[in-house]
């Protein structure tokens, strides 16, 4: 009876053995990834702000602008070019709508982000675009990889349309999380006009003609959680400018159009790392908690099945005769 229960100890301890890495390294890959139905809002403010003043043509503080950006998960696209990708595809349709304090739109850039919705590595497909302008994205926007790693990644810049290295600079703490923190810095380039500008009538293309260009230089601040790739905060330091904008009527050659330390709003982050928090124990399950476990129930199985092997195999005492009455 004993060497038939350690029998079934020792199979028992087998399967959980095989099933650890199994989940690790099997499992988890396909089982982790991004819902393509996912929607997110987040407000970012600067406060205070310089802001272009268009009836003036001048410069101007202002005390608050904020920035409102949206990720909507677009299914019917998702499923459109997973026919033909061969994998789950996230579509990503975002906007990041400008206000300045009066309420009045600033400035409107939509995006459509294609991406694996396991690895989020970019997917090149029709649609990928940045302001209605065709682009093949090179590394992350928005999100992380589960399991971020202690590195430089490659990360997309929509104002500029290319990529660049966003820097790892260590691990911090934040609300209770321990974060990987990154930066970027894009150097002051040139970048196309919005298709939306906030004085009616005029368009890119007719401030084009004039010879005025718009420049632009951020630095870009991430603090990511390194289980669920989703940052929990986000800042830049931001400047745009008019160059040539005498061209235009105004009294300066180059103007600043917006500038200003923008962070997310307050309400808005404590409600991303509550939602974090609650991925991560799922992303944690599958590659820690369950796989250990299932190690150490393992080495219990064995131990007890080794156990039971060794006390059947004990000589049972010879009984004494019994005595003659």
């Amino acid at each position: 009876m004993r060497r038939r229960a350690g029998l079934v100890l020792l199979a028992f301890a087998v399967f959980f053995a095989a099933l650890s890495p199994l989940l690790r390294w099997y499992a988890f890959p396909r089982l982790a990834k991004i819902p393509p139905s996912q929607y997110q809002e987040t407000v970012l403010e600067a406060k205070p702000a310089t802001l272009l003043d268009y009836s003036t043509l001048t410069a101007k503080k202002v005390d608050k602008l904020t920035i409102v950006q949206t990720l909507k998960g677009n299914v019917e696209e998702s499923e459109r070019i997973e026919r033909t990708a061969g994998r789950d595809v996230v579509v990503w349709d975002a906007l990041s709508y400008v206000q300045g304090p009066d309420g009045k739109m600033v400035s409107k850039i939509p995006e459509r982000y294609i991406f694996d919705a396991h690895s989020q590595d970019p997917v090149h497909a029709t649609g990928e675009m940045v302001d209605g302008d065709p682009v093949t994205r090179d590394g992350i926007e928005f999100k992380w990889p589960f399991l971020t790693e202690k590195r430089d990644y490659q990360y997309f810049d929509a104002q500029t349309r290319t990529s660049s290295p966003i820097h790892y600079r260590g691990t911090r703490t934040f609300h209770g999380l321990e974060v990987y923190y990154f930066e970027q810095t894009v150097p002051w380039t040139e970048v196309p006009m919005p298709k939306t500008m906030p004085i009616k009538g005029i368009t890119p293309q007719q401030i084009a003609r004039t010879g005025m260009t718009r420049w632009y230089t951020t630095k870009r601040m991430f603090w990511v959680d390194p289980v669920t790739g989703a940052p929990v905060n986000g800042e830049e330091i931001h400047r745009e400018e008019m160059r040539n904008a005498k061209a235009m009527g105004m009294p300066q050659d180059t103007v600043t159009v917006f500038a200003g330390h923008v962070k997310m709003r307050a309400d808005y982050v404590d409600s991303i790392v509550d939602l974090v928090k609650s991925q991560r124990l799922l992303v944690l399950l599958l590659t820690s908690y369950l796989p250990w476990g299932f190690l150490a129930l393992a080495a219990v199985l064995l131990a007890l099945a080794l156990w039971l092997e060794a006390r059947s195999r004990r000589p049972v005492p010879a009984q004494a005769p019994p005595t003659p009455a």
